[in-house]
């Protein structure tokens, strides 16, 4: 989160046995670090973190950052709907070396704007980490308000968010309260470019398991006025933007990872598998971009 502009939501490869496989995660990060990303989130949704033990999320961090610690910026997913639970996985992550964390509104017990900020200024205070916010409403049920975001920028070390509310405005509001050194990102890819043009600083993105080279131009022609550019990068990447999304994330992008020649194994029920339409259309947009294997 210091000054990176893309960030990978990273899926968690695995095994044929359904276990988690570390020498994967740890070859893709260090691929997605080659090809655009300035950081990797690990054990977020895009990696199944809702039915990843805490001993694997340990384990993952622990890898990953133990191999690629310093070439790329680590942030750890440690966040749930218990603030007790979300500061003990806090305290492991920093203890396996970390670069920052990022962490999810708490989902269904549907806190209030009060529960928000007391869970987040809770872990904040745990930590000596820079924190990242996660606003995910369409997975959480609760949406974290710019004014209660502006009272958190007040904290230290939190320091970012990671809107993908998927409101404009919203995030337009969010920006002319917080102070200048807070750093917004997109957390839906369609919407990276819309939410630079309004202050935000880059993405954290799921596409960029394939177009991570892209999304990084698109950016930075976006920071050195190229606007045209960036609109022309935005809008060729508009079918994959949709196609990784025709259904539930990750599915999409684990089997589009492995149609690129990636193995990422099977998912973890509740998630199962795409249907053969589904696997047509993206095979069909992936030959038409020119990203099959």
């Amino acid at each position: 989160m210091k000054s990176g502009q893309l960030f990978t939501a990273m899926i968690t490869p695995m095994n044929k046995d359904g276990s988690v496989n570390y020498g994967a995660a740890v070859e893709l990060a260090r691929r997605l670090s080659e090809n655009g990303s300035d950081g990797v989130v690990l054990s977020g949704t895009t990696g199944e973190s809702p039915t990843l033990s805490f001993e694997e999320k340990v384990r993952l961090f622990s890898e990953v950052t133990d191999a690629l610690g310093g070439q790329v910026e680590i942030i750890a997913g440690t966040g749930s709907n218990s603030t007790e639970d979300t500061i003990t996985l806090t305290k492991a992550a920093e203890n396996a070396g970390v670069d920052g964390i990022m962490v999810v509104t708490p989902y269904y017990n549907k806190p209030s704007q009060k529960g928000l900020y007391e869970h987040f200024k809770a872990v904040a205070l745990q930590t000596s980490l820079p924190v990242m916010i996660y606003n995910v409403p369409g997975r959480t049920s609760v949406n974290i308000l710019p004014e209660t975001v502006a009272e958190l920028a007040k904290i230290d070390n939190i320091v970012a968010i990671k809107e993908a509310s998927g409101n404009l405005e919203q995030v337009s509001v969010l920006k002319t309260m917080v102070p200048e050194d807070f750093t917004i990102y997109s957390g839906d890819d369609s919407l990276t470019l819309p939410i630079l043009a309004i202050g935000g600083a880059g993405v954290v993105s799921v596409v960029s398991h394939l177009v991570g080279r892209e999304i990084k131009s698109m950016i930075t022609a976006f920071e050195a006025g190229k606007i045209a550019e960036a609109r022309e990068i935005h809008l060729q990447l508009m079918p994959l933007f949709k196609a990784m999304f025709l259904t539930t994330n990750p599915v999409p992008v684990k089997r589009a990872l492995e149609f690129m020649g990636f193995e990422t194994g099977p998912l973890r029920l509740p998630l199962v598998d795409l249907t053969e339409d589904e696997t047509a259309r993206i095979k069909e947009v992936l030959t038409r971009m020119g990203l099959g294997s």
